[in-house]
């Protein structure tokens, strides 16, 4: 059956209409009488339907079409609910179990169904008598006869194979001059605490222009902490997230108290650079010591220009002679606001060339922005961009509006969502997720999301909306009664019913209910933060999403059996699951990663058939996960812990994509060969399945065979096994030839492990320590690695030579070297950096805590390195460290899509710098 779909525009109608048509089927019996009902509940719900897609198309709604529209889409939520409550009903699972107890109970479900099909019969009447008068009101106002009377809009879609377009530093206009003078203001070298504001309107860029201020300067300093400042911000959450940046806070919780001392003692003669679109608060913040203001401004008419047609046409002399004079009041229009720019500019890259489609665009933008308040007239250009976008990209738009302001979303998470949500239509041969991710890459394209981080290849990991694009949409959202916002529990709900809801708490203090009536019907609830007083969540027999994050608080889930619809469960808080989650037999995704410790999960966790992913931080599974048969994501799992049977059901989970492990039985475990075995031969079966991404962690004195990698090649995009050693036969990796981002540790290094990896053609991240010192010295020639991007060297003690042509995309390295090996010293003097020509960062650890090495040695050596990095054009980060023992870099696990994250530490002290955003 094809994926059903939810919208905005239409509600749950095609949803409804095709549960209205299972529950015709043979399946459920139902009486003639009731069917008939049924059959003509279902031709009004398909006219009505017809005329909701209409209604979408227009721009403007008088107020009758718009209030018909409403109440048809709320009705429509309404049927839904009590069709999935007598589908429910209808299709009880017999009990299995023999003797009288099973018979007994059979008998009880048998007379259950037969009131349920006699009630359903009583109900569809009334739901007919509703349907009746809402079609009434359509013939009594005309409504279709207004419809014909007007143009619709038509709907444009972006180029598939186009991808998510990211601001990179080398597209940005207009900002060397406000940088060089900030710089400035930030670089000095008094001793004494400094704070500089950027002050100035949403939608100027100053957020752009404090991150390229806060990237340039801030590897002078030994600490750099970034964080957003929301308007009601959490401040013990804030002040915790500073400290974190800087030194290690552990799970424990901490008093406010406590923080704020810590912080006193650390801001001490620092620098702190803060944007904010409130005066007052840039001049609170530098008083008493009379520090900076700057006052940003729109960029200049050159800029905008530079800005505008760099992004449609590539420059300026390319745009077209017919389009030039339009373009020109297009981006006066934009009042030289970088946002509005780049927002009218992707919206008409995705437009033909022609003149009048412009000129229509043009006109659409206003009278001019000198008319209105900033605010008002770039919610006036974006709205063009949201009335510009398919039904399905705005429904997906708008449930952005479910996320709190300056809220880092990972994009995973969003695209699960959506999927539990119906949002997404399968086609084109994707699955799910996958066309979740040309949703977002859509949304990208049109700039109405940006990527913060990005993986290896260039996909998003996660993305934020611009709080000038996210107060547009949550007006539109509360507009269309698509979502609810709550964050002060002053404020009263004012709608009947609510349907999702985005729980905001700011403190211990809040309190925040909501009226039964409205909140019974809620679909998707997302609470951020903690109160005393919850809601109570086993209400809401119509839950789809729950999404809790409340800090380090416990959170008990109650009743949970009552939640028979729910789709998807994330838990960013400590927890205990109930046996109960196993009667949720719609349930597609559960989330416990970030709970603080082991997570031992019920053994009823293997009965929901429809889990998709399962996602804790380690997870204690139960025997009979080979029921689990949908699952395509399963980390991390603690196989210490686990028995036999789990590792051999393993295998049998054909679809998985995703599997996180932890390994950490010792050498000397008389269960180590048996285990290893075992999951060797699960892990082989899924790799000949459709298994993509392995991660594998343990501790040193561990080790994984290579048993589990065929000579056959397959699916694999990204290995990581790491600290533990991965042993055996190298050629085994040859069957690795297409990952993207291989993190392993072997016993040696050798070349033929380098010609070996050197060939992998889709390599982009390559992690590779050996455990032994190599004993030759070790080359890259020009033919190897053509699309690694990073590279990290172990301890490869006689280091690498990199030949004329090698690595011709890389961008970052990181190795460690001796600087008195087995080989004369002097070998040391050319190891072919300067051929990396497109390297942008070189970080370089010298160990001189070896045997017989002299200072001239490391000093010649680091000279030598030193000397070939002067040589590199695009390299603008440079690190080379001594160091006295072996250092281990641990990338962080990709099952969360985590960057890798890397700590330098300058030899002399310096200065710290800390970026404040404030979004009030």
């Amino acid at each position: 059956m094809e994926r059903i779909m939810v919208s905005a525009a239409t509600g749950v109608m095609n949803s409804l209409l095709t549960k209205l048509t299972v529950l015709l089927g043979e399946e459920y019996k139902l009486q003639k009488r009731v069917k008939h009902g049924i059959e003509c509940l279902k031709d009004e719900l398909s006219s009505m339907n017809a005329l909701l897609e209409k209604l979408a198309d227009m721009d403007v709604l008088d107020p009758q079409m718009k209030d018909w529209r409403n109440q048809v889409r709320e009705m429509a939520y309404d049927i839904e609910d009590c069709i999935d409550r007598y589908m429910l009903q209808l299709h009880d699972e017999p009990d299995k179990r023999a003797g009288m107890k099973g018979l007994f109970r059979n008998t009880i479900k048998k007379v259950k169904k037969l009131g349920a099909r006699h009630e359903i019969g009583k109900q569809i009447k009334e739901l007919r008598t509703h349907i009746d008068e809402a079609s009434q009101r359509r013939y009594r106002y005309k409504l279709d006869a207004i419809l014909d009377s007007c143009s619709t809009c038509a709907v444009e879609t972006i180029d598939p194979r186009l991808s998510a377009l990211y601001v990179e530093e080398s597209s940005l206009v207009g900002i060397d001059g406000p940088m060089n003078e900030l710089i400035k203001l930030v670089d000095d070298r008094e001793q004494s605490l400094k704070v500089v504001s950027i002050v100035g309107f949403g939608g100027l860029g100053k957020t752009t222009l404090a991150k390229q201020v806060y990237k340039k300067v801030g590897e002078q300093f030994d600490f750099q902490a970034f964080v957003l400042v929301s308007q009601k911000p959490d401040v013990q959450k804030i002040f915790r997230n500073i400290l974190s940046q800087i030194k290690d806070l552990g799970n424990e919780s901490r008093e406010v108290g406590w923080l704020i001392d810590e912080l006193r003692i650390f801001l001490k003669d620092k620098r702190i650079l803060l944007t904010t679109r409130n005066g007052n608060v840039a001049k609170t913040c530098c008083y008493p010591q009379n520090d900076t203001v700057y006052e940003i401004r729109p960029l200049t008419e050159a800029d905008s220009k530079g800005l505008f047609f760099r992004r449609i046409f590539g420059s300026e002399d390319r745009c077209p002679i017919h389009l030039r004079d339009v373009s020109v009041e297009i981006i006066d229009k934009c009042g030289g606001l970088p946002l509005a720019l780049i927002t009218i500019a992707s919206l008409l890259n995705v437009k033909s060339k022609n003149r009048e489609e412009w000129l229509n665009i043009r006109n659409s933008i206003g009278l001019g922005l000198e008319e209105n308040s900033d605010i008002d007239d770039m919610k006036r250009i974006l709205s063009l961009s949201y009335s510009d976008l398919p039904h399905h990209l705005k429904t997906c738009l708008l449930y952005l509006s479910m996320y709190p302001e300056d809220c880092q979303i990972n994009v995973d998470h969003l695209l699960r969502r959506w999927r539990a949500e119906g949002f997404i239509k399968v086609r084109c041969g994707r699955n799910l997720m996958e066309e979740g991710e040309f949703y977002l890459n859509e949304l990208m394209n049109r700039s109405l999301i940006q990527p913060e981080h990005r993986r290896i290849d260039g996909r998003a990991m996660t993305c934020r909306v611009h709080d000038i694009i996210l107060d547009l949409i949550v007006s539109k959202a509360v507009e269309e009664n698509f979502v609810t916002v709550v964050s002060d529990p002053s404020i009263l709900v004012s709608q009947d019913k609510i349907r999702r809801l985005l729980l905001v708490y700011c403190g211990r203090e809040n309190v925040m209910t909501m009226p039964s009536m409205a909140s019974a019907n809620v679909r998707s609830l997302g609470i951020f933060g903690y109160s005393e007083q919850m809601l109570p969540i086993s209400d809401l027999h119509a839950l789809r999403v729950l999404d809790i994050d409340a800090g380090n608080k416990m959170m008990e889930i109650c009743d949970i059996r009552k939640l028979l619809q729910l789709r998807y469960l994330r838990i960013l808080s400590p927890t205990h699951l109930p046996e109960q989650i196993g009667e949720l037999q719609f349930l597609e995704t559960l989330d416990l990663f970030d709970t603080c410790g082991i997570v031992k999960l019920p053994a009823s966790i293997v009965k929901p058939r429809q889990l998709k992913c399962l996602s804790a931080d380690c997870a204690m599974l139960p025997d009979g996960v080979g029921n689990m048969q949908a699952l395509e994501e399963l980390s991390v799992v603690i196989v210490d812990e686990s028995s036999m049977n789990f590792l051999q059901e393993l295998g049998s989970l054909i679809k998985l994509r995703r599997l996180g492990l932890r390994w950490y039985i010792p050498d000397d475990d008389y269960n180590r060969s048996t285990y290893g075995y075992t999951l060797a031969l699960s892990l082989g079966k899924l790799l000949s399945s459709n298994l993509r991404y392995l991660q594998i962690l343990g501790p040193r004195t561990g080790a994984i065979p290579l048993d589990f990698l065929s000579s056959s090649y397959h699916l694999m995009q990204e290995l990581y096994i790491y600290p533990c050693l991965l042993h055996g036969n190298p050629e085994r990796l040859v069957s690795l030839a297409s990952v993207t981002s291989l993190t392993i540790r072997i016993q040696q290094v050798t070349q033929e492990t380098l010609e070996i990896l050197g060939d992998f053609s889709a390599l982009l991240s390559l992690t590779l320590t050996s455990e032994d010192e190599t004993t030759e010295r070790l080359s890259v020639y020009s033919n190897k690695f053509g699309c690694l991007k990073y590279l990290h060297l172990g301890y490869l003690a006689n280091g690498v030579m990199f030949h004329a042509g090698a690595m011709p995309k890389l961008e970052t390295i990181d190795f460690m070297i001796k600087a008195h090996s087995s080989q004369s010293a002097c070998s040391h003097q050319n190891l072919g950096i300067h051929h990396l020509s497109a390297l942008k960062v070189l970080n370089v650890n010298i160990d001189y805590d070896c045997e017989e090495a002299m200072v001239e040695e490391v000093e010649a050596l680091e000279a030598a390195i030193k000397n070939e990095a002067s040589l590199l054009p695009n390299c603008s980060s440079q690190h080379i460290d001594r160091i006295s023992r072996q250092v281990e870099m641990v990338t962080e696990g990709w099952l969360e899509g985590d960057d890798v994250m890397m700590e330098q530490q300058d030899e002399m002290p310096s200065p710290q710098l800390l970026e404040l955003q404030s979004a009030d």
